[in-house]
């Protein structure tokens, strides 16, 4: 991958290598020494447990031929059987290269929404660079909306059957999940995803980037969560290779005028970013792309927070919970009427 010509950072990118904990192997693979501990999903309640589940969720199949999966949530109490819940296709964060659906943080946060909102959440195991570079990640997701259309159309998992309205679909993603939800989208204006509708995307702190440093960027080389070397690191090993910072994946800004036809045909985006984010000018700039082209886009950006800042302090979470929660249900609440007409 080609070095920035403006990194401003003393620090090496085996200097990233040990602040994530992962060594390079000889094949190009990572051996990654996990910070997060994975936990098991709660398919159903158990009596004996000192914990109260507000969500319950099982492991289901993607595609064998990947190894993906997905694990899928929904409230313990749903609402009354002639009340169906939202769908949300989630995408966990990461770099592209680090984390899982198991992930204590991922699992944690997809069970409170799903209770939360109400909704139910699939979250999507992923393919990981560098063992599988983008676009491996934006082909799971395409994986994963046509399960869900498979599922409207055959109704073989009974969670999605009882519950889900699929009419009402969203893709949601944090950080490098936030990134898949943009390239998620743009693809699903290609397919015949019929009868689910999409009618959402919801980017929490999108990871994009590109060649000349913002100065958000320059201002927070040393973030305690993604420093810059990190950033670079994550970029060379997630990005096809020999690509650069400008390549498509990682700026969003690169094939605007390429695209403009499509991204006008992207269904109302939350967008949401905190001032002590290195990224956040970046995701300001997508945002202001976005609606530059007359999609319906609801910007969020804090003048308070970090990177990440909801996994480290419970109000943040629960903002970002609250915030999520109006937009989806004021897009339900939106379609309700439009059917009604």
């Amino acid at each position: 991958m080609a070095e920035q010509n403006n990194n401003t950072s003393e620090l090496t990118m085996e200097d990233a290598y040990k602040y994530l904990k992962v060594t390079k192997n000889p094949d190009g693979s990572l051996t990654r020494s996990p910070q997060v501990p994975n936990v098991p999903s709660n398919p159903e309640v158990d009596p004996n447990s000192p914990n109260k589940l507000v969500s319950l969720s099982k492991d289901i199949p993607l595609n064998p031929t990947t190894n993906t999966f997905i694990r899928l949530y929904r409230p313990v109490s749903p609402p009354p059987s002639n009340v169906k819940l939202p769908l949300i296709i989630y995408f966990h964060g990461g770099g592209f290269m680090l984390l899982s659906v198991s992930s204590i943080i991922f699992h944690e946060s997809c069970n409170v929404m799903s209770s939360q909102f109400p909704a139910v959440i699939a979250s999507v195991e992923y393919r990981l660079a560098p063992e599988n570079r983008l676009p491996a990640a934006y082909d799971d997701a395409v994986d994963a909306m046509k399960w869900a259309r498979d599922q409207a159309v055959n109704g073989g998992e009974p969670w999605l059957k009882e519950f889900v309205d699929f009419s009402k679909v969203f893709l949601m993603g944090s950080s490098s999940g936030g990134n898949i939800v943009y390239h998620a989208g743009l693809r699903a204006l290609d397919m015949d995803l019929d009868p689910i509708k999409i009618v959402g995307l919801i980017m929490n702190q999108p990871f994009f980037g590109g060649v000349k440093r913002t100065e958000s960027q320059l201002k927070f080389v040393h973030d305690k969560i993604v420093p810059l070397h990190v950033n670079d690191l994550m970029w060379s090993l997630a990005l096809p290779e020999g690509a650069n910072h400008d390549h498509e994946y990682c700026n969003p800004l690169i094939k605007e005028a390429e695209l403009k036809e499509k991204i006008k045909r992207l269904p109302r985006c939350l967008i949401r970013g905190y001032a002590g984010d290195p990224l956040v000018d970046g995701q300001k700039s997508f945002a202001k792309m976005v609606e530059s082209h007359g999609v319906h886009v609801t910007p969020q950006f804090l003048e308070t927070g970090h990177h990440a800042v909801e996994i480290f302090d419970p109000k943040s979470a629960q903002d970002l919970y609250d915030s999520i929660k109006d937009f989806v249900k004021s897009i339900c609440d939106e379609n309700v009427g439009k059917s009604a007409m």
